[in-house]
This record gives C-alpha cells, sequence and structure tokens, in this order.
C-alpha cells in the first residue's frame, strides 16, 4: 500500500460528490472573475468610445454588478462546502484513530512517546484536513478551468490555444514538478523537526521539576534552543525558494498578458475582433492567471502530508493485529497488542479470577534482551502479591502480559483459563489500576469518581468516597461533590488525588486491583495512611502492588523480586527474612527503626 492510501482515498470516495459540488463551485467562482473583469475591460473601451446613449453601455454595466456579486457568492459557497467536507473527514479521522488506539490504552504508553500523541492529535490529523482545502481542491479548479480556457480560446485560434496551452502548462505541470522536488527534503527536515520540538517540550513539562531540582535547566535551554534553531533555518531557507518561486510565477504570468494583448491587437487588426474587446481578453487573463500561479503552492505541503499519513499508518498498525495472528500459540513472536473481542464470553459479572503466568517470556521489538523472562506465577482470587525491582527490571510489562496488553513469545499468561489477551473489552470488567499518577478530569469530584462506573448512583458515590476516607475532605469543598477539580486535579494534593481515584476503583469493583506505584512521590505519613486505607477497603480482591521498595511488604501474602526481567526471589515476607541475607538487609534499609 502507497504511503497515505489507507488515510486517503477512502475519505475521497466516501466524500466524492461534496467534492465534486466545491469544485465546481470554485470554478464557477473564477469564471465569475474572469467575466467581471471582461465585462469590465469591454465596459472601458466602449465608454472610452463616447456612446451616444449610455443604454448602449447599460447591459455591460449591469453585468459587471451581477458578475461582482456572483463571484462572492460563489467563493463563500465553495468554502462553506470545502471546509464542512474537510471537518467530517477530519472528524472521522479522529474517531479513527481513537478507535485504534483506545482498546489498547494499557499498552499505549510503553509503545509510543507521548510527545508522538500529542503530535498526532494536535498537528497531523488537524493539518490533513488541508489536503483537501489547500491542495486538492485549488488543483482540480486549476485543471476544469485550464481545460475549459484553452477549449474556449481554440474556437477563435487554434495556434495560439495550443501555444498557450504549453504555456500556461509551464505554471500548471512543470513549476509545481519542480517545487515538489526541491520542496519535499526540506518540508521532511521541517516535519520532523517540530515533531521534535513536540517531544522535548513534553518531556519538559512533565519533567520540569526534575529539570529545576537537578540543576540542569540550562541544559534544557541549550537543546531546545538548537532544535528550535536548526527548525527556524529550515523554515527561512524554504521561504526563501518559495519568494523567487513566486517571483518566476508571477512573471510567466504577465508575459501571458502580454502575449493576450499583442494577439488580441493581432485579431483587431485582421478584423476578426472589435477594438473594444483588446482590453477586455488583457484583463480576463489576471484571474486565470491567479488560479494557475497557486498550483505550485498547492503542493509545497505533499511532503508533509506523507509524513503525517505515515505516522498515522505506523500508530494503526501498531495499535492492531489481525485476528489470525492474534491467536498464534505460545512460542509465536508478536511485538503488537491484539485487537479486542477476539474471544466472546458470556456476558456475567466476573467475581472469581485465577491469574497463571506458566514460563512467561517477552522482549521489544529492537531490544537486546527480555524485558520477561521465564516467569511463573500462581495467584488465586484474593491473594496479594508483591512485585519489586528497579526501573527497568520488567515489572510494568509482566503487568501488560496479566491484562493481556502484551502477549507472550513463550509460556501462557491465562485468566480463569484462557490466555489473557482474548479477554479482550471485558478486560476493565477484570482489572483496574492506581497508577502513580491518576488522571483526574476538569470536572466535578462526583464524576471524576462516576467513572469507574458510569451507571453509579450519588449513594454509591458517596459510600465510595467514605470508604476512600475523602468525606471529611469533600465536605469542606465550597461545592461538595459538585466541586470541579480543576485542570489534572491542581485542586488536591498527590495523596488526595489518589484517594479520588482510589474511590473509582471502588466503584468499578473488579476482582483483581493492580497497584502500579501508587504512593510514589508521596510522603511517609501519607504513604502509611493512604495504604492502610487501601489494604482494608480492597479487602477480599487479588492485589497485585508494583513496588520499588519493602515498605509494607509484610502485609502481602507473597513477595516478587524481578531483576532483568527475570524472578530472582520468590516467598512469603516470613520465608525471605529467615532464608535471604540480601532481602534482610533491603528490608532494613526501609525499616531503619526495624531489628532482628
Amino acid at each position: 500500500m502507497r504511503v497515505g492510501e489507507g488515510w486517503f482515498i477512502p475519505y475521497i470516495r466516501r466524500h466524492l460528490g461534496r467534492f465534486a459540488i466545491a469544485a465546481l463551485l470554485g470554478g464557477i467562482a473564477v469564471l465569475c472573475a474572469a467575466a467581471l473583469l471582461f465585462t469590465s475591460g469591454y465596459l472601458i473601451s466602449k465608454s472610452a468610445m463616447r456612446p451616444e446613449n449610455i443604454l448602449m453601455v447599460y447591459i455591460p454595466i449591469v453585468l459587471v454588478r451581477a458578475f461582482g456579486f456572483s463571484k462572492a457568492v460563489m467563493q463563500y459557497l465553495q468554502r462553506l462546502v470545502g471546509h464542512d467536507t474537510a471537518l467530517r473527514i477530519l472528524s472521522s479521522m479522529r474517531v479513527r484513530l481513537y478507535h485504534a488506539l483506545e482498546p489498547q490504552a494499557v499498552f499505549i504508553r510503553s509503545r509510543f512517546r507521548t510527545g508522538d500523541m500529542l503530535g498526532l492529535l494536535s498537528e497531523d490529523i488537524e493539518q490533513l484536513q488541508n489536503i483537501y482545502l489547500r491542495t486538492v481542491l485549488p488543483i482540480v479548479t486549476a485543471v476544469v478551468i485550464y481545460a475549459a480556457g484553452i477549449a474556449v480560446l481554440g474556437r477563435f485560434d487554434g495556434a495560439f490555444a495550443l501555444w498557450m496551452a504549453l504555456y500556461i502548462g509551464i505554471l500548471l505541470f512543470i513549476v509545481p514538478m519542480v517545487s515538489l522536488w526541491i520542496v519535499s527534503a526540506k518540508q521532511l527536515q521541517l516535519k520532523r523537526g517540530k515533531r521534535l520540538l513536540y517531544q522535548q517540550l513534553t518531556d519538559a513539562l512533565f519533567g520540569m521539576r526534575d529539570w529545576a531540582v537537578s540543576g540542569r535547566s540550562s541544559r534544557f535551554h541549550e537543546v531546545y534552543d538548537e532544535a528550535e534553531g536548526h527548525v527556524m533555518r529550515v523554515e527561512r531557507s524554504l521561504s526563501s525558494w518559495q519568494s523567487w518561486r513566486n517571483f518566476f510565477t508571477q512573471n510567466v504570468a504577465a508575459i501571458a498578458v502580454v502575449f493576450t494583448v499583442c494577439w488580441a491587437g493581432a485579431q483587431a487588426e485582421a478584423g476578426n475582433l472589435a477594438m473594444t474587446y483588446i482590453a477586455a481578453c488583457a484583463l480576463v487573463v489576471f484571474p486565470l492567471m491567479d488560479v494557475f500561479t497557486s498550483a505550485a503552492e498547492a503542493v509545497d505541503q505533499v511532503p508533509a502530508y506523507k509524513e503525517s499519513f505515515r505516522r498515522l499508518e505506523q500508530v494503526e498498525a501498531a495499535a492492531s493485529v489481525s485476528g489470525t495472528s492474534s491467536g498464534t500459540s505460545s512460542g509465536t513472536s508478536s511485538n503488537k497488542p491484539l485487537q479486542t473481542g477476539q474471544v466472546v464470553h458470556q456476558e456475567q459479572k466476573i467475581q472469581q479470577v485465577h491469574i497463571r503466568l506458566q514460563d512467561v517470556s517477552y522482549s521489544y521489538e529492537g531490544a537486546e534482551s527480555s524485558s520477561v523472562s521465564k516467569v511463573s506465577l500462581d495467584i488465586p482470587q484474593g491473594k496479594r502479591i508483591a512485585l519489586i525491582g528497579r526501573s527497568g527490571a520488567g515489572k510494568s510489562s509482566l503487568l501488560n502480559l496479566i491484562q493481556g496488553a502484551l502477549v507472550p513469545e513463550e509460556g501462557q499468561a491465562e485468566v480463569n483459563g484462557q490466555p489473557a489477551y482474548t479477554w479482550g473489552e471485558r478486560i476493565p470488567e477484570i482489572f483496574s489500576v492506581l497508577n502513580q499518577k491518576p488522571h483526574l478530569f476538569n470536572t466535578t469530584v462526583a464524576n471524576n469518581i462516576r467513572l469507574g462506573r458510569t451507571a453509579a448512583t450519588e449513594a454509591d458515590i458517596h459510600q465510595a468516597a467514605e470508604l476512600a476516607q475523602l468525606g471529611g475532605l469533600i465536605a469542606q469543598l465550597p461545592d461538595g461533590y459538585d466541586t470541579r477539580v480543576e485542570e489534572t486535579g491542581q485542586r488536591f494534593s498527590g495523596g488526595e488525588r489518589q484517594r479520588i481515584a482510589l474511590a473509582r476503583i471502588l466503584l468499578q469493583d473488579t476482582p483483581v486491583v493492580l497497584l502500579d506505584e501508587p504512593t510514589t512521590g508521596l510522603d511517609p505519613v501519607t504513604e502509611r495512611e493512604l495504604l492502610a486505607t487501601m489494604f482494608r477497603v480492597l479487602e477480599g480482591k487479588t492485589l497485585i502492588w508494583v513496588t520499588h521498595h519493602l515498605f509494607g511488604a509484610e502485609l502481602m501474602d507473597e513477595v516478587v523480586f524481578m531483576e532483568n526481567g527475570a524472578v530472582t526471589m520468590h516467598g512469603t515476607h516470613e520465608q525471605l527474612m529467615s532464608e535471604s541475607s540480601r532481602y534482610r538487609k533491603l528490608y532494613e534499609l526501609d525499616h531503619p527503626q526495624f531489628t532482628l
């Protein structure tokens, strides 16, 4: 498949009628502009001859006004239809991208950088509306006007029509092709440079505190300024070429006007054309040349469109895979998430979940070593597991395998005897997640809690909030449960945001809760209080707690240490304390007051 075919051709076909109407209206608008100047030229020439009666020029006067109004009306209708079509396509593209990514929401952050996602949503799809408004429609209109103009001119003088067809072809075909060849490399550099700026700026926003604390803010400024400087140099080079190209096309258009005047004069001298039409023929060239000279500008963005199409295709391909490859057995390599709904389960509430991992291994594409290597775990309903290890040890990858966001390359990851990835859209009925930075939407406290179960009643929301020990906090808010949390939950502290997210989980009421380092960044007192609340209200649920230290490990049924994707220590807290000197030392570091 050619680049962009899947994200371009289908929308053209679906809205072909609307595009045809928009192109027709655009062509009529140009013809109205040409007729306006043609009639104006005739009126000026006729008036200069001092007609005996104003009625001799009355019809041209009426036509000038009629064509003037018609031009404005046709331009408005063309833009109305064109923008309506482009926005319909834009909406379809956004929905398509959302449907491609939403089933794999758990997997997105492990596969794509946040800056890439922002680039897709805020630049690529937004920019693709221009391919229809600024490229497709102008070029189609120019070709239609070119064919119609040459055909009309051919009725008067076939030789001159052929000569003008070749000459105007320079503007309509040769210049755009040369411009596209020159601009392609520069546009590609510009597109990639802007994408890099998106990524760097995103990293800076999310890591601003770390930059400041480390005292390396100046280093970020240097790197960002260097990348921005490169983008600006490319933009200046591109602008310089476009200026020279525009200068050339305007001169070509001016020469076309001179040729037309000479031709009209010769026709008048030969008696084939009235003298009053010489100025009219000269003026009619100007609106037509505007259409032809804009063809080069219309193709300038084609390289940027192709890059946007390529990124959309890559993301869509990475976010889905065919059902055939999804259902492969153990030992088949797959680095992509699965399409949802591959196995149809009976629609009944899932209350008991048994998770079993048998020699599970997984490695990301291009990685030198496995992220998860030969891991086996047996987690019946209600069991509490602590996954401990430093960053990069494979904990997050293991969670993705358990949730079915990744397919094991070797071994089996099963939920109630079925491969985890085959549960598809029912995964949210099995797993709920409390991570480091749960997102709070800029709406009310009640709506943020209701996200756990949209059909929850006010009483359900209040009960969940009380269990999460939010009752006192919410009572102090200006509007209680109807208080807005502000953007990203800025109204609340880290611990309070985690409690709101905990209330969501209680409403969701899944049998398995994944705790992905939910206390990271909290002070020790808040951490102890939050952990105590979580372990109390989540009694009876399966807990898989990802953490990087051993505080609270004694409350878990099993402790699993991971290093380089493999399990290095595994057992109960008491068992490891008695059998592993390394575990005792690590526990002492997290509990300075501890003595054996």
